[in-house]
């Protein structure tokens, strides 16, 4: 019986050994793997800050840009009214010149045509 019972503590140890050399191992490995990954895992922090402060910086700008860009359509469509504004007060303009000019080409003072045409235009600019 003595026999049986040593064997039993001898079996108890060598199990407990065994559990106590798989966690040594376990936290030696653990210990060895960080001071391993450590400055890696460190760097890949420092560029992900990186990143992100860039990321933040670029959507700064991209916001300032359509900001501009909304800007310069405004501009945009306001010179567009302003020349069709123009166009309008063109149109309306010419038809009182497009009127003189019928009218002088309508009147014939005889001979060159072209001639006739200079002296009636001077006359209407007082040249």
């Amino acid at each position: 019986m003595m026999q049986s019972a040593v064997e039993g503590c001898r079996l108890a140890a060598v199990l407990f050994g065994s559990v106590l050399l798989i966690g040594v191992g376990g936290a030696g490995g653990t210990w060895l793997a960080a001071c391993h990954y450590r400055p890696q895992l460190d760097q890949a922090n420092k560029e992900a800050t990186t990143c992100e402060a860039a990321r933040d910086n670029l959507s700064g700008l991209a916001a300032e840009q359509g900001k501009a860009l909304g800007d310069l359509a405004l501009a945009a469509n306001e010179r567009q009214v302003g020349a069709e504004k123009a166009v309008g007060e063109a149109k309306a303009s010419t038809d009182v010149d497009y009127s003189a000019a019928s009218r002088l080409q309508q009147e014939r003072t005889g001979g060159d045509q072209c001639a006739a045409a200079i002296s009636i235009i001077d006359k209407e600019l007082g040249f």
